[in-house]
Formats: structure tokens, sequence, C-alpha cells
């Protein structure tokens, strides 16, 4: 079907986006999977070719473009090229809009250009080992000390930990320092900051992921985002586009999903006949097929909903938990359809397979965005 949400200088970005990762990414894939690790040569790379902050403001590097639909079209080409790691989606969409939404201006003065530039690496710490999708159990502890405020404990799952230059931390405010949660940015020299192990995960191995330890780290209060003790509202109020951006990639990744058993359909014979004419597998891919679209659909109207202001929390959650059941449905169907070729690590299906797994846990699991959409029904 036609998509209809993009003008022609969101196809020219794409254009450019395409020739770029073709060339600077798609053949570093195995190496950085070795590695678990993306390159920061190619970070710099991308920062220069206008990819990376670019919806900050000139004068700080960007290009101005609040237009999530740039985002939209990077994610997908991503997708596209099989190129690893979520550095892409972890800073435009989900990490960047905190430092342009609600830092000062001589934080952003601080901070954007490092980061339009390329040469800071930006995360975002929420989860602790006792706390996933469940932010108001945070245990993490922020005290006020004079002008400076104490952080003390440890997080998980953060992903860019190991390179990070920047880690805004997410933490409970002490009573006795006005009580809530708020948003500290911790530069990854300072006093009592340590990195713990690069976790070794399922999939995604080419992304840096860590555990990060706050062992009364000092915060000076001109690093605090925002007002102290909003930090939930912040959070909050940041998730509809992170969870849109997962839904984002999850519909490219079920389209790539559906083309490439499609095409294997056609060539794979059994019984000597190619296995795509087995109505049951015909059944299946249409089934497939069918859905894939209609995602695609609901997905280009999200995009253009959040565009106006008009996506709602409820509405992102819906998209977030059903585009990727989606994604992974598509993924297993097409790996069977390979058979033992499938579970071979040569083939990308096999990697796109382990690497679909976690978009059903990350950015709130999908269990949490069912009941997000549930208590919306008034039940």
């Amino acid at each position: 079907m036609e998509r209809t949400i993009f003008e022609p200088e969101h196809e020219q970005f794409r254009d450019s986006v395409r020739r770029f990762l073709d060339k600077e990414a798609v053949p570093h894939t195995d190496e950085w999977e070795n590695a678990g690790v993306v390159d920061r040569s190619f970070w710099r790379a991308a920062a220069a070719q206008g990819l990376v902050g670019f919806s900050a403001p000139e004068a700080l590097g960007g290009s101005g473009f609040r237009d999530f639909r740039f985002n939209a079209v990077l994610n997908e080409e991503v997708v596209r090229s099989g190129a690893v790691g979520d550095g892409f989606s972890l800073t435009n969409d989900i990490v960047l809009p905190y430092y342009l939404d609600i830092a000062t201006e001589e934080q952003q003065r601080r901070w954007v250009p490092g980061i339009t530039s390329g040469d800071t690496v930006i995360a975002i710490a929420m989860s602790e080992p006792g706390t996933g999708s469940d932010l108001r159990a945070i245990k993490t502890t922020a005290r006020r000390d004079g002008d400076e405020w104490v952080l003390s404990g440890s997080k998980t799952f953060v992903t860019s930990g190991i390179q990070a230059n920047l880690i805004i931390v997410a933490a409970r405010i002490s009573e006795e320092s006005g009580g809530g949660y708020g948003l500290f940015v911790v530069q990854s020299d300072t006093d009592g900051f340590e990195r713990g192990r690069k976790l070794s995960k399922i999939g995604r191995r080419a992304q840096d992921t860590a555990e990060l330890f706050f062992r009364d780290v000092r915060v000076p209060s001109s690093d605090v985002l925002g007002a102290p003790g909003k930090g939930l509202h912040y959070l909050m109020k940041n998730l509809a586009q992170e969870r849109l951006s997962m839904a984002v990639v999850a519909v490219a990744s079920a389209e790539y999903a559906v083309d490439i058993a499609l095409e294997y359909s056609r060539e794979r014979k059994a019984f000597g006949q190619p296995i795509g004419s087995f109505q049951a597998n015909r059944f299946t891919l249409a089934e497939l097929s069918t859905k894939t679209k209609i995602a695609r659909v609901f997905i280009d109207r999200c995009i253009d909903e959040h565009g106006r202001g008009e996506l709602t929390a409820t509405d992102a959650a819906g998209a977030k938990f059903w585009t990727t059941e989606l994604e992974f449905e598509a993924l297993d169907t097409c790996l069977q359809l390979h058979g033992g070729y499938g579970y071979m690590e040569e083939y990308e299906v096999a990697r796109r397979w382990r690497d679909s797994r976690v978009q059903r846990i990350y950015g709130g699991t999908n269990e949490i965005m069912r009941e997000i959409v549930g208590r919306s029904l008034g039940l």
C-alpha cells in the first residue's frame, strides 16, 4: 500500500541514509557483533553525515528538524540495512529529547554540541537490579548536600553504558531533600561512578549494555535536568515517543521478514515443488502479510498523530506491544520456513530473530503495555 505521510525531503533523507549505511555500517556488522560494540569512529562519521542529534537547533550542531518522520526514516533504513546497534534510536528518539526539552540553555550549550558531533555518547539509566518496568520502585537515591546532590545506588541494562560519556540517572529524592524523583546528569569521569561488566545478551550483541554503580556520586545542581522532584513526570512524557520508536522498528522488521520469507518460499523446493505452493505455508504467509500491512497503516497514523502532538500514552503502549509481538511472529515464521538453515548464524534471519526478542521486554514489557491499555478501558 502506498504510504502518504512522507514529503519529498523525507525520501531524499532516506536515500542519503541508505547510501551511508550500505557503505559505512553493513560491511562492519560481523566485526561489531564479535567485538560486542559499535566502533566510535562510525558514530562520528554518522554525526558528520547529520544522522546524530539532527533535531537539535542549528546553533548546537543539529539541523533543527523536530519532525519525527525523519527519525522514522532513519530507523526503517537501519532495519533494512541489517546494521547492528541501537545507537540511532537511543540517541535521537529516547535520550536527546531530555536535553532539548528540559535542559536549560546553559546546559544545552555545554552538552548538545558534543552529542551532535558524535564525540559525546549519551545514555539513560532507569532500570535497576530489582526494578524493571515499574519506575516508581526506583531505589537509587539522591540527597541534597549544599549545592550538590549525592547519588547512591546501581542501575542495570543500560544501553551504551560502557561507552557513554553522559548518563541521565533517574533517582528517588530523599524526603528531607524534597521527595519525588529527579533526573541527574552524571559525567563518566565523576568520582564514585563505576561501570560494571558489559552484559552478555542473547541478541543485539553489538550494542554494549552495562551495569552502572553510583557510590556517593556528587552531582552539582547545575547538572540536574528540570525541576528536582518532577523526574517521573519527565520520564512518562518521553515514553510515548520511545515506544513509538520501537513500534517503527518492529513494523520495518516484520516487513523485512515477510519479504525474505516470500523470496525463500518461491525458491526453496520440497517434494519437487516450491514450499510456498503448499497450502499451509501459503495461508500462513497470507495472514502474516495482511497483518503487517495493517500494522504499517496503524503506525503511520501514530507517526502522524505524534507529529501533531496528539499521540496518547495509551495508543503508544498499544502500538508497542502489538507490533513487537507481530515482529517476533514474522521473524519466527521466516526462520521456520528456512528450516535448519534458519538456525544457522550465517543466515541473517537467525540474527534478526534473536535480536528482535528484546523488543517485547524493554521500553516497558508487553504485559505492562497491556495493563496500560486495559486501564484506559475502565476495567
